[in-house]
């Protein structure tokens, strides 16, 4: 067969990272800081990452503003707030060094707000037993995607922007030894040749209608490490935050950040009333993201709801100099989309898909997947978060693990040889890429965009924030008719310019990530965290010490269910019954 290089774009490196937000930027400083040649691969432009989305802060116990907080409370808070499913070696690791990563973002010069004696300051959250968030305003995550891009560049990193990738090489031993895709502006095929891969894409909101997530959240780089041989865990876990925006229709999803209900932001129903007072009377607004969820969900129900739908969020008390300075994005989204000045009136929130806790299992120290030479960082590895994720840990999360991929990849990269490629798996995607077209040519018209619709009509329907098991087996055999419809998707023209040919390998990807996560929520039969099952509304005590483990084999999803490794006694007592809640949060939210 002839070389590669004769066919398509080719570029050799030790370590290839997949994703260009929070996580794949950290990890390729790590990765490059320890000698390797290393790439990072964006399917946008570089800036564009969801990572921007995570507004409020980034969570560590540094102390600055509540100086009995550390690393042991924030673990119990993690482990509380995911229901106790989370690798706890992961939450412990990330407690105990997230402070770290946020000083040394700050070295490298994030402009964070401060203290009266210069510190970090720092914010109460939901679910977070001290003010814990570390901000800037409510645009953090733009700060930590500036910093770390700029670091990364100085750190010798190259940057390969508008390619997507669809599939991992592997050589004859099973070892990932790169990715294939194409440019998304003329669909030109290249090949990622390296010694390691580590995956950091982020989640896949996009196969649900109502969601914060951009165009870009397809789930391209867990749905490659499943059809590469990885496990995927907990993907019937996904998290509703419960505050999108709800109106205009064209903003409905749109995401409303925890920043607001942490700045003293009230939730009242149609009737005035301040509704949490109802369903967590302790904790009031800053409960846990899926306790929000769910009470404005029964609050719509009961016919109590907002005129689109949704709830009534409040931060008018605060007055307009203090809006403005503290939630300046907040008050110029509602401008710009809604027509209303956040300053002056209530605005209808209800909850979006946001996150997804479930993802690419790895190896809490290194991060590492089951798979030699893959390794996962941020959004798409689970494990961390359990049942449910609290406000602020996704940027420490990031930092934390994507520093630790780019240190496991690099020391994997370092004791390899060369790397050879199975051509063979190069010829089958390109074939799976190309079919489009000859589907057209014979006639067939089955379209991506209008299947697209269909997929996400099925997840939220079947698969939402309420589910039963009736419905969910209803949404099953749909999601698997779609699949029997896949290899029938057709677009015209070439691959020059052509969104509908890149959205057809996206569905390929969302309906084997569908089957999972409506496979999982059927096998767990219980509520927890982000999993709300109607006909079982109770936790129960032997699925809280297991997993659901996902693998793909012959083109069928596989779902088993796998013990949680027992807790080390001295970080189990740490955890206690009681819901995280603190002086500084019930001054917050108006109860002390």
């Amino acid at each position: 067969m002839a070389d590669l290089a004769d066919q398509y774009e080719v570029h050799d490196y030790d370590v290839v990272v997949i994703g260009a937000g929070g996580a794949g930027l950290r990890a390729s400083i790590a990765s490059a800081q320890a000698g390797a040649r290393t790439a990072v691969i964006c399917k946008s432009l570089l800036g564009k990452a969801h990572t921007v989305m995570a507004e409020g802060g980034v969570a560590a116990s540094l102390g600055n503003v509540d100086p009995e907080d550390g690393w042991k409370t924030h673990f119990a808070d993690t482990m509380k707030g995911g229901k106790g499913i989370n690798n706890w070696r992961m939450a412990e690791i990330f407690a105990k060094e997230a402070g770290d990563r946020v000083l040394e973002l700050e070295r490298w010069g994030a402009v964070f707000d401060r203290t009266p004696d210069g510190l970090i300051n720092q914010r109460p959250f939901g679910a977070h037993s001290y003010r814990r968030l570390c901000h800037i305003g409510d645009r953090t995550g733009l700060e930590l995607i500036r910093t770390l891009q700029d670091k990364g560049i100085h750190s010798g990193i190259d940057v390969f922007m508008e390619y997507t990738m669809t599939r991992l090489l592997k050589d004859d031993q099973g070892r990932v030894s790169g990715a294939f895709g194409y440019r998304r502006e003329d669909g030109r095929f290249v090949v990622f040749r390296a010694k390691a891969v580590i995956l950091a894409t982020g989640g896949w909101g996009k196969v649900f209608k109502v969601t914060s997530n951009s165009w870009e959240s397809t789930g391209d780089g867990a749905a490659m490490a499943f059809e590469a041989g990885a496990e995927l865990i907990d993907m019937e876990m996904v998290q509703f935050h419960p505050t999108g925006m709800v109106w205009p229709p064209g903003a409905r999803g749109i995401l409303v950040t925890e920043a607001v209900r942490g700045e003293g932001g009230r939730l009242k129903n149609s009737e005035g009333r301040r509704f949490m007072e109802d369903y967590d009377p302790d904790r009031m607004e800053l409960s846990a993201r899926d306790i929000v969820a769910r009470s404005i969900y029964k609050e719509v129900q009961a016919g109590r709801g907002s005129p689109h739908g949704g709830a009534f969020l409040d931060i008018t008390h605060r007055g307009p100099e203090y809006i403005k300075r503290k939630l300046p994005s907040m008050y110029e989204q509602f401008h710009k989309l809604a027509d209303v000045d956040i300053t002056k009136e209530a605005f209808e929130v209800g909850p979006t898909i946001h996150y997804v806790m479930g993802g690419v299992r790895v190896d809490p120290e290194n991060e590492a997947t089951t798979v030699p030479g893959l390794f996962a960082a941020g959004e798409v590895a689970s494990g961390l978060h359990g049942a449910n994720r609290l406000g602020g840990n996704s940027l420490s999360d990031l930092l934390v693990f994507g520093k630790r991929a780019g240190e496991g990849a690099a020391a994997f990269a370092k004791e390899r040889g060369e790397v050879a490629v199975d051509e063979s798996l190069v010829a089958v995607e390109k074939e799976l890429l190309l079919r489009p077209f000859a589907n057209h040519e014979a006639g067939r018209r089955e379209n991506p965009y209008v299947f697209m619709e269909q997929i996400q009509d099925v997840m939220g329907e079947h698969a939402g924030l309420a589910r039963e098991g009736a419905s969910l087996r209803q949404g099953l055999e749909k999601m698997l008719a779609l699949k029997a419809r896949l290899g029938d998707l057709a677009v015209p023209d070439s691959r020059m310019y052509n969104p509908g040919w890149h959205a057809c390998r996206d569905q390929v990807f969302m309906v084997e990530l569908c089957e999972s996560m409506i496979r999982s929520a059927i096998e767990r039969e219980e509520s927890r965290g982000g999993h709300w099952r109607l006909d079982f509304l109770e936790l129960d005590q032997d699925w809280g010490r297991h997993n659901l483990v996902s693998t793909l084999a012959d083109g069928e999803v596989h779902v088993e269910k796998r013990a949680i490794p027992p807790m080390p006694a001295e970080l189990a007592a740490l955890i206690d019954d009681k819901p995280a809640v603190s002086k500084a949060a019930l001054q917050a939210v108006g109860k002390a």
